[in-house]
């Protein structure tokens, strides 16, 4: 299996089998899931009919049980899978509330959550491949683009 970044529109032609989020809190800090002892993304496929947004603001409530608004595209893995190629779209937001954990109605596991300042987040996530941390380095700089964090303007 192979990942390729692409900070682009999806080609219509190319089916998206996940919606991921970078989720930032007010002081810029990054959300991440907590599941088996690893730190991930949240989100997961899209329901018939949703968009983007829709599936990232649900999957962000049935596994963390947070509200997120201020939701931005960023683009997408291309995943080579044998002769299969898919998209993984990422979008970047902020969290409107954090709510008592609770458990995912999908899985039925209950995911532990986890803010961790930007600097820490690649370590944590500890991707095996380019395309990952080039995605991650992209989500930032759109944040600092889009959102007004103290912290970014310490040279974050």
């Amino acid at each position: 299996m192979s990942f390729t970044w692409l900070n682009s529109p999806v080609s219509d032609y190319l089916p998206v089998k996940q919606v991921y989020g970078i989720v930032f809190s007010d002081d810029g800090r990054i959300l991440l899931r907590i599941e088996d002892g690893k730190y991930k993304l949240t989100g997961g496929k899209p329901e018939q009919g949703e968009s983007f947004e829709e599936t990232l603001k649900r999957e962000y409530i049935e596994e963390l049980n947070t509200i997120v608004e201020d939701i931005h595209y960023l683009g997408y893995l291309l995943v080579k899978e044998n002769d299969i190629q898919y998209a993984q779209v990422r979008m970047i937001a902020k969290i409107k509330s954090i709510k008592e954990s609770h458990t995912d109605p999908a899985t039925g596991k209950l995911y532990g959550r986890e803010l961790v300042p930007i600097t820490k987040v690649k370590d944590l996530l500890n991707y095996a491949d380019e395309a990952g941390n080039t995605m991650l380095d992209e989500a930032i700089a759109l944040a600092k683009e889009v959102y007004t964090f103290s912290c970014f303007s310490d040279g974050f």
